[in-house]
């Protein structure tokens, strides 16, 4: 879905960065800060990113407008966990199966990240 299309400009950047530095603990500390970046920035400055713009979303927060730059990095900071060394495609895979079945069970869409970053949602 949505997180799918961002990954895949994510990942077009993170190999060419690879490419450019090699792929080791620098490399993989780089692009989880820039993943990180990708995601808050897009939320802070227009209520979403390329995944989210193109199937029409955008990220409100609970007041409506788009969310505070502490709600925004509070909301997708589980996306540096695959970054840890060893353990982090298993603690992603964990955060990724928690974060889609507390989005399936909520009346309102809402996600454990929703929730911790003060009541965000997805709006089309």
């Amino acid at each position: 879905g949505v997180r799918a299309m961002d990954y895949a400009v994510l990942s077009a950047a993170g190999g060419a960065l690879g490419a450019a530095l090699g792929f080791g603990f620098t490399w993989l500390a780089i692009v989880a800060a820039l993943t990180l970046a990708y995601f808050v920035v897009g939320d802070v400055a227009a209520g979403k990113t390329i995944g989210k713009a193109a199937l029409g979303l955008r990220v409100e927060s609970a007041n409506g407008g788009r969310p505070s730059l502490r709600a925004a990095a509070a909301r997708e900071l589980f996306v540096v966990v695959g970054a840890i060394p060893f353990l982090g495609p298993l603690l992603a895979l964990v955060a990724w199966t928690t974060l889609f079945l507390t989005i399936r069970k909520s009346r309102t869409g809402q996600g454990w990240h929703d929730r911790l970053a003060g009541g965000t949602s997805v709006k089309n």
